[in-house]
């Protein structure tokens, strides 16, 4: 069976994508602890980050500081958080976010219910600092 991610990849159930290309997805996750706050995932399904091959992780790592710049310029935030947790979807999936305390860094404590309105800012300030960061070609419209 695939993924809650695969659905949204295949655009079966709706997502809110700031990146895309052959080999990963970054969209926004339906619960933040900030908004902004983005899950950048390998199109291949993959359940454990320790199972996934070394050049493909750091493929993976490269665009999710890509998206922490982006974060960061998008919301002014001090820092971007950068989390695995993977208990919540059995899908490898980075979570990346502006961070402005260490409390932040708790998922357990994510908003479950974001306005539409927020999300679609969100989206909007990364998918415009991607492009002010040279990243276009990956921006999806």
């Amino acid at each position: 069976m695939a993924s809650v991610f695969s659905a949204i990849i295949e655009g079966q159930l709706p997502g809110r994508f700031v990146w895309a290309d052959d080999e990963f997805v970054a969209f926004l996750t339906i619960a933040p602890v900030t908004q902004g706050h983005t899950l950048i995932v390998p199109r291949k399904e993959i359940d454990q980050w320790q199972d996934v091959d070394g050049s493909t992780f750091a493929r993976l790592n490269a665009l999710a500081q890509t998206i922490g710049q982006a974060v960061r310029k998008a919301f002014d935030a001090p820092r971007a958080g950068l989390l695995i947790a993977g208990l919540e979807v059995p899908h490898l999936h980075l979570h990346v976010f502006p961070a402005y305390s260490m409390g932040d860094f708790d998922i357990s404590g994510a908003n479950p219910d974001p306005t539409p309105d927020s999300l679609d800012e969100a989206q909007a300030k990364i998918k415009q600092a991607l492009h002010d960061l040279g990243h276009s070609a990956h921006v999806p419209d």
